[in-house]
């Protein structure tokens, strides 16, 4: 999906300009990276506002119109106003074509009404990241990366390497990294009610304890091969 911002060159600069421009209506902020300098601009607050609502803007490449030149961008930060629903500056960074970018892109869960751990077992969703870290070129940039749960018992859990990504988009992990995505565990109260009568090695009762069990599982029959 594409999605188009408009913007202008900021000539006054400065804590009182700003202010002064947020007055207005307008939002202070910065277009940088490339090989050229960073630009000073000034955007239209209820425009900005409305895109900040959406998702997408945050994991896609924005095109940025800047006096009548267009050129593509990532929003790379905003800060807020400490209790109003006012943005005080917004930062961008160009993007070229040839060079991958790095990106936190949120993740969509889906079949959880129909996995067994929650439709026949009583089990929840534990959601441990709801955004994975990503490098791709721009043109390979997911809106978002689905995490499919469809075949989850209860007491098993998805790691970053189970994923299957979109072609082109790599996870960036740091050495033998591979984090806990969700697990299905069962609620609170009905694990410790079994957790009384249960003998130890029954379905773990959360998040943690389903990971662990996991990587256990995964670590025998490794040691099996």
């Amino acid at each position: 999906m594409k999605i188009e911002i408009s913007a202008e060159m900021r000539a006054a600069q400065g804590t009182g300009a700003s202010r002064r421009l947020r007055r207005t209506g307008k939002v202070p902020g910065i277009v940088y990276g490339g090989d050229r300098e960073p630009t000073a601009v000034v955007l239209n607050h209820k425009d900005l506002h409305q895109n900040l609502m959406k998702e997408a803007f945050h994991a896609s490449i924005l095109d940025l119109v800047l006096d009548g030149n267009r050129e593509q961008v990532l929003l790379r930060s905003f800060n807020m106003h400490p209790f109003k629903s006012q943005v005080q500056h917004v930062d961008f960074q160009r993007v070229s074509k040839d060079k991958k970018i790095h990106m936190k892109v949120p993740l969509h869960f889906v079949n959880t009404d129909t996995a067994p751990g929650v439709k026949t077992q009583g089990g929840v969703v534990s959601h441990v990241l709801n955004e994975l870290n990503i490098t791709c070129f721009p043109d390979d940039l997911p809106e978002f990366i689905e995490v499919d749960l469809g075949a989850m018992s209860v007491g098993d859990s998805i790691h970053v390497k189970d994923i299957v990504l979109p072609k082109g988009v790599e996870a960036v992990l740091h050495r033998a990294e591979n984090p806990v995505v969700c697990a299905i565990v069962l609620p609170a109260v009905v694990a410790e009610d079994e957790n009384v009568a249960a003998p130890a090695g029954e379905v773990p009762a959360t998040a943690q304890a389903a990971a662990d069990k996991a990587g256990d599982d995964k670590k025998d029959a490794k040691d099996k091969k």
